[in-house]
């Protein structure tokens, strides 16, 4: 194969295979910098106080679970970047097992096969996606959970005696507090990791794109 067939793939994944990491990086240090600011000013430090179940601490988790797989996948998808742009065929990869698979077949089977990478590799990244949509439903656990923290402190048989109020407003004031912050970090922490998500998805489109192509240049030599 010639240099200028491999000219098509090479030229569109080599720009973005260090951009990847690039952004990756820049988008997370950015969020963990409002973070840093966040809790400088007391921000998080009230919204744990305010959650008496401690169920953001479980959001959190997951969150930072979903954003360690996430990364892991941006290496793996900038690694395989890489190995399509300077593409050797002694070495184990997507690329690689894409060609031996192309070889020797027809347009509609190459195309087949493309499908074929194209779904596996989207797979690849989607649990992601679900752990995202997972915060956003997890948030909301939370916030039915302060609710009935809320009405399970109000008695209506006690609501006339005044020594019986107290107790109940901080009940219910405790039970609003988990709802709504539950649901804050839960929606917060979902546009984070969306954001790496998209990201992410870019990545693997500009990857099943240049393996692709790899794969047709090979072929029409």
């Amino acid at each position: 194969m010639t240099a200028g067939n491999d000219s098509t793939a090479t030229a569109q994944a080599e720009p973005y295979r260090h951009m990847l990491a690039l952004q990756f990086t820049l988008l997370n240090v950015v969020a963990a910098g409002l973070l840093a600011i966040a809790w400088s000013q007391g921000l998080i430090g009230r919204a744990l106080a305010a959650d008496s179940t401690h169920f953001v601490v479980v959001i959190a988790a997951v969150f930072v679970a979903s954003l360690a797989l996430a990364a892991w996948r941006v290496i793996e998808t900038s690694r395989e970047l890489e190995r399509a742009v300077h593409y050797d065929p002694g070495r184990p990869c997507l690329a690689r097992r894409f060609l031996e698979r192309a070889a020797g077949k027809d347009g509609q089977s190459r195309q087949i096969l493309g499908q074929s990478l194209r779904l596996e590799l989207s797979q690849r990244i989607t649990l992601v996606r679900h752990l995202a949509n997972s915060l956003v439903f997890l948030g909301l656990i939370g916030t039915v959970i302060g609710f009935i923290i809320a009405l399970s402190g109000v008695d209506p048989t006690k609501v006339a005696d005044a020594e019986n109020i107290a107790p109940m407003v901080s009940a219910l004031i405790g039970g609003m507090s988990t709802a709504l912050v539950t649901t804050l970090v839960g929606s917060v922490l979902n546009i984070w990791l969306m954001a790496n998500y998209q990201m992410l998805a870019t990545g693997t489109a500009h990857l099943i794109n240049a393996i692709v192509e790899l794969g047709e240049d090979r072929a029409g030599t």
